[in-house]
């Protein structure tokens, strides 16, 4: 939302039509209507242009709202951009090279304010996404972002990273997410049975197909369709997911109905597909045709400082399965932090439930974690015990030995 205040009427009403004309939200205000509309769309982060005004202070006013950046109307108030939020001057005749360019620095004035004087917005909930590494928030703000449209998306990553935990954030932030959310893994399913997998099939299409059966696409009619694994689909497939992607519907295999797509598609893959084009196993089209919102999905040695807050996580997941949990030493955090994670959270997933299993209820330090993940030398605690225990182990052993041989 961009106010706009200036008493200057033609200037105001040309400004206006200027910025309505490039797309901008625009509210035309009096200085009695300024402090409330400030306050009233604050949260959806507003920009104000001053000009001429009669009663308030132009720098007072600025200087009252620092988290707002400020734009100034006229030469005359030139000396107002030495005030840290008055991001630019706009002069007559409009520019409209210059006007989106200070849009932009206003927009980038909010979007770097510190932490504490950030407007508040609804709180999103992530499911799963753990973590508050730069890397992490970063995902998380293209997942705000691109949940708003219907774009395809395309998520890289290595094997382990959570691929489909974005996808599944993606459709819970979605217009979509009151309908169904459809995993598939192209590498899991035969190629011969894919098509039938993805598209359905009538009765008698094929041997075996004793009734017609629904496709993951009917199945994920008003929800999203997340194809795992993109990589490992045939190449006769991917040319008959790009026609289903351009046209927006397809038939079970075996028939000859039309059925309209109305899915939104999310793919994943741990393969470089550019390389996979060049050697001519990956169709070039079909990967612009997914790749319109790419998502690179950190492996957990970029992110090992949320590692904590993982190990909270998964330990919550394994409790709610068996019951029992573990805890780990600061120091055998340390060291996994330093471990390279090749299976990523994935790997260590598995060793959490390894250690509930090894050490169920109890502490686990470095020299409990298995060799791979020791990389703090440390000596394991030795207990020494009072003589009269020794001595009674020792009679109760030989008491107890069978000597009836």
């Amino acid at each position: 939302m961009v106010l706009i205040l200036d008493n200057n009427n033609n200037r105001s009403f040309g400004l206006c039509a200027a910025l309505n004309f490039i797309g901008e939200t625009t509210l035309q205000i009096n200085e009695t209507q300024l402090i409330d509309e400030c306050v009233k769309n604050q949260a959806q982060e507003c920009i104000v242009i001053l000009g001429a005004l009669q009663q308030l202070d132009h720098e007072e006013v600025i200087k009252q709202n620092p988290t707002i950046p400020f734009l100034l109307i006229g030469e005359t108030l030139k000396p107002l951009l030495a005030v840290a939020n008055v991001v630019g001057l706009i002069c007559e005749p409009f520019n409209h090279e210059v006007t989106t360019q200070l849009l932009h620095d206003c927009q980038q004035y909010q979007r770097m304010l510190p932490h504490e004087h950030k407007h508040t917005k609804p709180h999103k909930v992530f499911d799963g996404l753990v973590g508050e590494t730069e890397a992490v928030k970063g995902v998380r703000f293209l997942i705000e972002q691109v949940s708003k449209t219907d774009a395809n998306v395309l998520i890289l990553g290595e094997s382990g990273t959570g691929k489909e935990v974005v996808a599944r954030n993606v459709h819970l932030l979605s217009k979509r997410n009151k309908g169904p959310f459809v995993p598939v893994n192209c590498g899991a399913i035969p190629a011969e049975l894919l098509e039938s997998e993805l598209f359905g099939h009538e009765k008698g299409a094929f041997t075996g197909a004793i009734s017609a059966r629904k496709g993951r696409f009917e199945l994920a009619q008003e929800g999203t369709l997340f194809l795992d694994e993109i990589g490992d689909m045939p190449l006769q497939m991917q040319v008959k997911l790009l026609r289903v992607l351009q046209e927006r519907i397809y038939e079970r295999v075996g028939g000859n109905k039309a059925i309209q797509a109305n899915v939104r598609v999310i793919a994943a893959t741990h393969r470089n597909l550019e390389h996979m084009i060049e050697e001519g196993s990956f169709r070039e089209d079909l990967y612009y045709r997914l790749n319109v919102f790419p998502i690179e999905n950190p492996s957990l040695s970029a992110r090992a400082d949320d590692i904590p807050l993982l190990l909270k996580e998964l330990m919550r997941r394994v409790n709610e399965q068996s019951g029992t949990v573990a805890k780990f030493t600061e120091r055998a955090v340390e060291s996994l932090k330093a471990h390279t994670w090749p299976g990523n959270i994935r790997e260590l997933a598995n060793l959490v439930e390894r250690m509930v299993i090894m050490f169920p209820d109890k502490v686990v330090d470095v020299p409990d974690l298995p060799d791979k993940y020791r990389y703090i030398e440390v000596d394991a605690y030795e207990p020494q015990y009072p003589e009269e225990l020794l001595e009674r182990d020792a009679f109760n052993d030989i008491f107890s030995t069978d000597f009836s041989d």
